[in-house]
């Protein structure tokens, strides 16, 4: 079975940055999406970043809000997926998820309720 366990939250003052860890199992494909997204409270969930994994081919992409401040990363030999998050601000309070699907061939164009694969969450908090 796919599994998706992350770590990486906790609180920090604004400016601050934290780096959040995403360890895949059970994923046996060469194209597959897998990303960050999170949610605030009372907000929709959103797309923070992703990686399409295209036949050895990655591709990145951020949402406007968070380019140049966070950055995501992959280390294939660890199954691993992270988001370094520097400069935070007290918008990006939220819970933080990473998800991965099979069908994710182009994670920008595809939606977050159609990714079949979550992990657990982990809070965000930024304040100061």
């Amino acid at each position: 079975q796919v599994q998706l366990v992350e770590s990486g939250g906790g609180l920090v003052q604004p400016g601050g940055s934290l780096r959040l860890s995403c360890t895949v199992s059970g994923f046996t494909s060469d194209y597959y999406a897998i990303g960050w997204f999170r949610q605030a409270a009372g907000k929709e969930r959103e797309r923070v970043s992703c990686m399409s994994l295209n036949n050895g081919y990655d591709s990145t992409h951020y949402v406007d809000s968070v380019k140049g401040r966070f950055t995501i990363s992959r280390d294939k030999g660890k199954n691993t997926v992270y988001l370094q998050m520097n400069n935070l601000k007290v918008a990006d309070k939220a819970v933080y998820y990473c998800a991965a699907d099979y069908a994710a061939y182009r994670c920008s164009e595809y939606p977050w309720p159609n990714y079949a694969y979550w992990a657990q969450g982990t809070q965000v908090t930024v304040s100061s």
